[in-house]
């Protein structure tokens, strides 16, 4: 099956996906596995590689399942667990609380939610949101125990201000690709990649604006387990910061975060400035997200040795590898049904029908991000693939110039958020961490990558308006 028929029904199995684990508490790695499978199969690819009469070998579901879950588990699954090992020994030596109460005496007793986006939108310049959301949980738990705020506001503000970053802001791979390949229409990517940079920050601040009114909405409706465990809790904050004994440093309680951040970020650097020899093989190397954060890790032993507590690494350890093995199989399990729609024909029949999508202006790349995004889940994905079908279709949109193009760039970003759902290893870990349900994920992260989106292409309308029409560039 190929065309709209294929789309449509990718829509329902995606629907009977979301009803199986809601309504039938099926569990997400075996629904994800079943739909991916069923796809496949609908979509016309062999159950096992087969070779054609021209020597080409046609890929198989068994191939396609297994190379979609090792190579998504290849990607995030070291950086998922170095990550929580750090974020549990943020907590096992309270250093968490004394981040915690950093970000409170700056934003204010009242503004948590905000102090824990404004957070994961800086922590997201260099460093992947998914890695981001696993470091700055523990600090995320804390505000929440301190102030009282809703946990799933927390979880929301955080997921949503690190992706507003992640997509629009370079040095992140997503948008450094899509301003590479739109900018090589004569333009020339180097010169321009600061107005990149300068236009992504503009574009994301309206992301912003919708991502925390909507964080403290839906943390009102919506509710996680550890809500409920907190209600639970007697002790005040204080004396659950005493019971941690003797607490590490402010400077040592903030160095597993911010020296993955600082290695990630100067490894970004080095590739965008073209280091070569040894500082770009140091550079590249410590960059690298699971060495950056195995750095962090030794930070965070030293946490222990300081307060005492490292007689308890051993068991932190089997505790973390407990704690994060579903949720990476969960993740990797998503980059199956990631593979299973790559290896269908529903990407290249939305690239064939992209022209009849190109008389909307400012807004064809926004959509045709936003499909291919709700599609196969990867953000970094769209903005490259979308980009690339938008490259040459830059003059008839009225955007050959490196403001237009720049505008372009944050066009196909707002689709890229569009929307972040099972089949994207950001919602499991976002879902996961923030102890959400499936179904209240849906409501409270998917929707709220949604609501970021539109926010974004109207940011992006407001500034051609500004760019272009006023000012002329």
């Amino acid at each position: 099956m190929t065309g709209v028929g294929l789309i449509i029904v990718f829509i329902i199995l995606i629907i009977v996906m979301i009803i199986m684990m809601s309504k039938f508490n099926v569990h997400a790695f075996l629904a994800m596995l079943l739909i991916s499978l069923v796809l496949g199969i609908i979509a016309g690819i062999p159950l096992f590689d087969v070779r054609g009469a021209d020597g080409a070998v046609k890929i198989g579901m068994t191939n396609v399942i297994q190379t979609g879950f090792a190579n998504t588990l290849r990607s995030i699954g070291l950086v998922i667990i170095l990550g929580a090992l750090i974020g549990m020994v943020l907590e096992a030596t309270g250093a968490a609380f004394k981040i915690a109460d950093t970000v409170i005496k700056v934003v204010g007793q009242k503004r948590p939610v905000l102090g824990i986006m404004l957070m994961g939108w800086i922590v997201s310049l260099p460093v992947f949101c998914d890695s981001g959301f696993v470091i700055l949980n523990p600090v995320r738990r804390a505000l929440v125990k301190k102030t009282r705020v809703s946990s799933v506001s927390t979880s929301v503000a955080l997921g949503l201000g690190l992706y507003a970053s992640h997509v629009f802001i370079p040095p992140t791979p997503g948008p450094i690709a899509a301003a590479g390949t739109l900018f090589q229409q004569g333009l020339g990517v180097e010169p321009n990649l600061l107005l990149v940079m300068g236009m992504g920050a503009l574009a994301s601040i309206p992301c912003l604006i919708g991502a925390y009114f909507w964080s403290i909405y839906v943390g009102k409706k919506v509710k996680s387990a550890e809500d409920t465990n907190l209600e639970a809790i007697k002790q005040t904050y204080e004396e659950i910061v005493a019971s941690y004994g003797k607490l590490p440093s402010a400077w040592l309680s903030y160095a597993p975060i911010i020296t993955p951040i600082l290695l990630i970020g100067l490894g970004s650097i080095a590739n965008m400035n073209k280091w070569t020899g040894t500082s770009h093989m140091v550079a590249n190397f410590f960059g690298t997200p699971w060495v950056a954060l195995s750095c962090g890790v030794l930070f965070g032993i030293l946490q222990m040795i300081v307060t005492g507590k490292l007689d308890k690494f051993q068991t932190l350890c089997n505790d973390c590898l407990k704690v994060v093995g579903p949720i990476i199989f969960i993740t990797a399990t998503s980059g199956v049904l990631g593979n299973t729609i790559a290896n269908t024909d529903i990407v290249p029949f939305i690239r064939e029908n992209a022209v009849q999508l190109s008389t909307v202006g400012i807004l064809f790349p926004f959509i045709l991000s936003a499909i291919l995004k709700t599609a196969q889940g990867s953000s970094t994905v769209a903005l490259i693939t979308a980009s690339a079908i938008v490259a040459p279709m830059l003059g008839t949109l009225g955007l050959a110039t490196p403001v237009g193009a720049a505008l372009c760039v944050m066009s196909i970003a707002a689709g890229s958020m569009t929307v972040s759902h099972a089949n994207d290893s950001y919602y499991w870990v976002v879902t996961n961490f923030g102890e959400m349900t499936p179904q209240n994920g849906y409501r409270a992260h998917t929707m709220g990558t949604l609501i970021e989106g539109l926010c974004g292409i109207v940011g992006v309308f407001i500034l051609k308006i500004i760019f272009v029409n006023i000012l002329g560039l």
